[in-house]
């Protein structure tokens, strides 16, 4: 096994999965169900784009699947924590199938961001559509540009 790090292929995701299928082999099934290097590493879900505008902090969750009213977003000491529980999707064709490889994530999740002390976190505002969740948080108006005049 230590022999093939020295031989590595000119596709690295190719030989990641490579080394992935030779390690589930020696430390066997313990590890869980096979899985993928492309997959979401634990905790990464859901997928978060953070950015601003001049006048705010813009959060983008992506949590297709989840019930928006199971949803749980709030703000302390400066976090922003949004949180939840994806159910597993079962197929009705599921009974007599193996699962080998499932990267859709399901469970309990929990994401936090820090917030700088520009946001105002009594003007915060959250809309759910299509799967995406984004939630607006005005800044401070001192905390805005703004455009001095020249007397």
């Amino acid at each position: 096994m230590y022999e093939s790090l020295l031989n590595l292929s000119s596709d690295p995701i190719a030989e990641f999965e490579r080394l992935q299928r030779e390690l589930q082999q020696v430390l066997g099934p313990g590890l869980g169900r096979p899985g993928s290097i492309r997959a979401l590493a634990s905790g990464a879900f859901p997928a978060i784009n953070v950015g601003s505008t001049p006048s705010s902090m813009e959060v983008y969750a992506f949590i297709p699947g989840v019930d928006p009213n199971e949803l749980d977003v709030q703000i302390h000491r400066g976090l922003l924590s949004i949180s939840g529980e994806r159910r597993p999707a079962r197929s009705t064709e599921e009974g007599s199938c193996s699962i080998y490889a499932n990267e859709r994530y399901s469970g309990r999740f929990k994401r936090t961001v820090s917030l700088n002390d520009e946001v105002d976190t009594d003007k915060v505002e959250a809309h759910y559509c299509d799967g995406v969740l984004r939630i607006s948080l005005l800044r401070r108006e001192a905390a805005q540009p703004r455009r001095i005049a020249i007397q």
